[in-house]
């Protein structure tokens, strides 16, 4: 498939994911949730969809589990949305950047201060 439409495939999943997961979902074990990335393959089979939880680890958790179980409404009203051949079969996976990001973060912040003093 042409990059250029792939790319946009990508961003109108990602931005009708966004909106469905803001307005459409029930479920309270989806709590903050953001799209941050969406991976659809060459054949439109498989859509791996980024997301970031606010929360601890058992909240992912618990989001990660709503979100499988909606999975089904959730390609049925892409499908709506969108007007594809095949809609893909979506896989939820955790994006761990924005975690690893602060973690630099503080590295960083931490070595730049001296030893005797502590930032607040």
């Amino acid at each position: 498939m042409n990059k250029t439409r792939m790319s946009r495939v990508n961003e109108e999943i990602k931005k009708e994911l966004s909106i469905l997961l803001q307005r459409e979902m029930k479920d309270p074990r989806i709590g903050f949730v953001t799209v941050t990335g969406v991976e659809v393959t060459s054949d439109l089979q498989q859509a791996k969809v980024y997301i970031s939880v606010f929360g601890d680890a058992d909240k992912r958790e618990g989001t990660l589990a709503g979100l499988t179980k909606a999975k089904g409404f959730l390609r049925t009203e892409i499908g709506r949305r969108i007007k594809l051949r095949h809609i893909p079969d979506l896989v939820f996976k955790l994006d761990e950047s924005i975690d690893y990001g602060n973690k630099i973060e503080t590295i960083l912040r931490d070595i730049s201060t001296p030893q005797g003093e502590k930032q607040v």
